[in-house]
């Protein structure tokens, strides 16, 4: 754990040495609150909950995950930095997984800057805190999957806006495959491959957490999600470190 620990401090420390980290987290809060206000339609709901932040929040994950993960190899590789990391007295797994969860532990401070809705809301009303809290926990699972997914794609090029471009592709990909239009389109066409998109569908995972039941099945495809990923994040440093 000592290796993986010193990787995510320094990336960690990286994260706020530069304006990005600020730029990232001002404008989560800032597009989390006016879409939940206006889009969101908070006030005139008459409901005390945060659903219609939770409903919002892997959307802006699509966009906002893959701008922190596009430099996470990619910057490495083209800087020739990689090197070093990987000559580091551990092994690449631990690299791997370092850079991951410093980058999970930024997402993590960035929603937890949003409290000041979860004060609104128990101001106005009185909600059922556990299902605010199972709902921070499903966004913050839906970051994990997307930090996954970005980590392995920016391992594969050194250009950091095709890392980002493909992250984001990618990420809709597993975001869009439980929506109705989707999953009609599947059902009258191929039923078969309906079921699937369903399953693989981390927004679909979402709203069980933003209903308040944390079930074993969706936190197990989480982090096998996760896992698959950094896997093949770390398979294709190993293939590319030599670029």
């Amino acid at each position: 754990m000592s290796g993986i620990l010193t990787v995510a401090r320094r990336e960690l420390a990286g994260y706020f040495a530069t304006p990005v980290a600020y730029v990232f987290i001002v404008i989560f809060l800032v597009l989390s609150g006016t879409l939940t206000f206006t889009l969101g339609n908070f006030f005139a709901r008459g409901s005390a909950d945060l659903a219609p932040f939770f409903a919002f929040v892997p959307w802006l994950f699509l966009f906002l995950v893959p701008a922190i993960t596009m430099r996470l190899w990619a910057e490495e590789r083209r800087l020739g930095t990689i090197e070093l990391l990987l000559t580091l007295p551990i092994p690449q797994w631990q690299a791997v997984t370092g850079k991951f969860l410093a980058a999970w532990a930024f997402c993590a401070i960035a929603l937890a800057l949003t409290f000041p809705l979860i004060i609104t809301v128990n101001v106005l009303g009185d909600p059922d805190n556990g299902v605010i809290a199972a709902g921070y926990v499903g966004c913050l699972m839906v970051a994990g999957a997307y930090l996954a997914i970005g980590a392995a794609l920016s391992a594969l090029t050194k250009n950091q806006v095709i890392a980002f471009v493909l992250a984001v592709a990618v990420c809709f990909l597993f975001s869009a495959a439980g929506t109705p239009v989707v999953t009609e389109f599947l059902s009258t066409n191929v039923p078969v491959l309906a079921d699937i998109a369903r399953g693989i569908s981390v927004t679909d995972r979402l709203q069980s957490f933003s209903r308040g039941i944390i079930a074993l099945r969706d936190v197990i495809f989480f982090l096998s999600f996760i896992v698959v990923w950094l896997f093949a994040n770390a398979i294709a440093v190993d293939l590319r470190k030599a670029d």
